[in-house]
C-alpha cells in the first residue's frame, strides 16, 4: 500500500511513498505470489468500526468494506484487513500476515486474472470461467455461483453494471445476465468480436475496451443484450499497445486514462461542452481526442480507479456514506428490486417473491408521429366525452323576517 496523499502537492519532492515515517513505525505490505488485480469494495475511506452516534440513526457500514480483495494466479483470492489505514490512528498501520485469508478451494481459482467487487459479492475470472464469491463474512468466503460451461474462453476482466456482467476473453466482449446475481446466464447474441480485448470500463451506455494494437474499442451497450461497436479509436495510430482503461470526469468533461503499454499513459478527452453537442445529457455519444501522453519508465499495464464521490449504495444494498438528514438512507436491495421486478405478492410492501421483469421502451416523436424506439406507433386512448352537466340557476335563500324589538318603558 502506497501513500499518495501528497500526489498533487508541488512542494513535495517524493509524492508516492511506502511510508511517510520510518519503516519501523508502519508496515503496509502483504506478500502474494502473483497478484493480478487489487480491488477495494469502495474508493471512499469507509471504516466499519467507526463509532456511530445514536442520535444520527445511521445505518451500519458492512464489515467487508474493511478488507482488500486480491486476485492471484497461484493463490486464488487473497483477503487482507486494511481498516487500520482509515481509522485515523497513525500508530497501528501494520497489515498482519496472520490475519490474511487465502482462499482457493480445490484449486478452482488458480490462474485468477481479475476480480471485481459488487457489494459483498466478488466476481472473479479464471481460465475455467467466472466465479461468484460471497464475502459478507470476509474471514470465511464461499463460492456461491459460477459460469464454467465453456461460454467464456480464457476470460481476462469483468465489470458489473446493474443486471449485467461485461467480460472480455479470447473472443472479445461478452455479456452475461446477472439478474440472479449468483446464477450468471450467458447471452450468446451479446458478443462483440474483438481481437485483443483486455481490461474494460462500463460507463452508462458505453463500454470502453482496451483492444491492444487496435486502440480503444467503444461499444454501445444501451441494450446490453444487443451490443455493437460504436467506434474504434487509435488516435491516428498513436494507440498501439492498449492494456487497460479507466473513465473519470473533471469539471464538465469526461476523460479516459489509457495504459498504452510501452507508450505510457494516454489521456483521451471523451466528452466536453466544446466538442460534443448535448454534453450535459445523461449519456451523449463520445468524441474521443488524444490530448496528453505521459511516458513511463516501464510498460503501463493498468490504471487505478478514480474516486466514486457520489456513490451512496452498493449492488447488495449496503450504505456507503452518511446522508445529511437524520435517519435518511438509500433503498435496501429488496426495495430497489421493486423498480424493475413485479411482485408475486398482492401487497406492495411485503414482497413474498420475485416476479417478472418490467419491460419498457423509450418513446420519441418522429415526423409528428409518436412511436417507441423500435418503431411501434402509439395512438392516444379514446376517452369518452363526458355528458354536459345541466346548468342550475342560483336561488336566493329564503330569509325570515326578524322580530321588531319593542321599546322598553
Amino acid at each position: 500500500v502506497f501513500d499518495v496523499a501528497e500526489i498533487d502537492q508541488k512542494g513535495f519532492s517524493e509524492r508516492i511513498v511506502s511510508a511517510p515515517v520510518s519503516p519501523l513505525g508502519q508496515r503496509t505490505r502483504i506478500h502474494t505470489k502473483c497478484a493480478t488485480s487489487v480491488p477495494l469494495p469502495s474508493t471512499l475511506a469507509l471504516d466499519p468500526a467507526r463509532q456511530h452516534i445514536l442520535e444520527n440513526e445511521e445505518q451500519p457500514i458492512d464489515l467487508f468494506y474493511a478488507f482488500v480483495y486480491i486476485s492471484d494466479r497461484d493463490e486464488g483470492l487473497v483477503i487482507s484487513n486494511v481498516a487500520t489505514l482509515v481509522d485515523g490512528n497513525p500508530d497501528n498501520n501494520f497489515l498482519k500476515e496472520s490475519e490474511t485469508v487465502r482462499f482457493n478451494p480445490n484449486s478452482v481459482l488458480t490462474g485468477a486474472t481479475f476480480v471485481a467487487a459488487a457489494g459483498h459479492r466478488l466476481y472473479m475470472t479464471t481460465p475455467r470461467g467466472l466465479y461468484v464469491i460471497d464475502v459478507s463474512d470476509p474471514t470465511h468466503p464461499r463460492i456461491t455461483g459460477s459460469l464454467t460451461n465453456g461460454f467464456l474462453r480464457n476470460p481476462r476482466c469483468v465489470a458489473i453494471q446493474f443486471r449485467y456482467g461485461f467480460i472480455t476473453d479470447d473472443d472479445g466482449l461478452k455479456i452475461v445476465d446477472l439478474t440472479e446475481p449468483t446464477r450468471p446466464i450467458p447471452i450468446p447474441r451479446a458478443t462483440v468480436r474483438l481481437n485483443h480485448a483486455g481490461r474494460l470500463y462500463v460507463a452508462r451506455t458505453y463500454a470502453y475496451v482496451a483492444n491492444g494494437p487496435e486502440g480503444l474499442a467503444i461499444v454501445d451497450v444501451e441494450n446490453p443484450e444487443g451490443p455493437f461497436i460504436d467506434q474504434m479509436f487509435n488516435a491516428n495510430g498513436a494507440l498501439k499497445d492498449t492494456r487497460a482503461v479507466q473513465i473519470g470526469s473533471v469539471n464538465a468533461s469526461q476523460f479516459a486514462l489509457v495504459a498504452d503499454g510501452r507508450n505510457g499513459l494516454r489521456v483521451i478527452q471523451l466528452i466536453s461542452p466544446d466538442t460534443v453537442p448535448g454534453a450535459q445529457g445523461f449519456s451523449p455519444r463520445p468524441n474521443p481526442r488524444l490530448i496528453a501522453t505521459y511516458h513511463t519508465k516501464g510498460e503501463a499495464i493498468c490504471v487505478s480507479r478514480g474516486l466514486e464521490r457520489d456513490r451512496v449504495v452498493d449492488e447488495t444494498g449496503g450504505q456507503t456514506v452518511v446522508f445529511g438528514r437524520r435517519g435518511s438512507r438509500p433503498f435496501h436491495l429488496d426495495e430497489m428490486e421493486r423498480f424493475y421486478r413485479t411482485s408475486t405478492s398482492g401487497e406492495g410492501k411485503n414482497v413474498a417473491g420475485k416476479g417478472e421483469l418490467y419491460r419498457v421502451e423509450d418513446v420519441m416523436l418522429s415526423g409528428g408521429v409518436l412511436q417507441t424506439k423500435s418503431g411501434t406507433v402509439l395512438t392516444p386512448l379514446e376517452m369518452p366525452t363526458p355528458s354536459p352537466t345541466p346548468m342550475i340557476s342560483p336561488r336566493e335563500p329564503a330569509v325570515e323576517p326578524s322580530a321588531i324589538p319593542r321599546a322598553t318603558p
